[in-house]
């Protein structure tokens, strides 16, 4: 899976902290995930792509 949410987050003008806390985990986890080291939870990813106004397809895509 390739995350494209530091793209995103950037274009937002959000900090991982600030992100983090809108969605209500922590930075730590939002840096996992941008690192492509943390897949997120179906949830999860529905509140990112929710704060960021997009879909979870546009965050994250598979890698075949």
């Amino acid at each position: 899976m390739t995350p494209n949410l530091r793209d995103h987050r950037a274009r937002a003008g959000l900090t991982q902290q600030q992100l983090a806390e809108q969605v209500g985990v922590t930075r730590k986890t939002i840096n996992t995930i941008e690192n492509g080291v943390f897949v997120p939870s179906t949830t999860l990813s529905l509140k990112l792509a929710r704060h960021l106004g997009t879909t979870v397809e546009e965050l994250f895509s598979l890698s075949i």
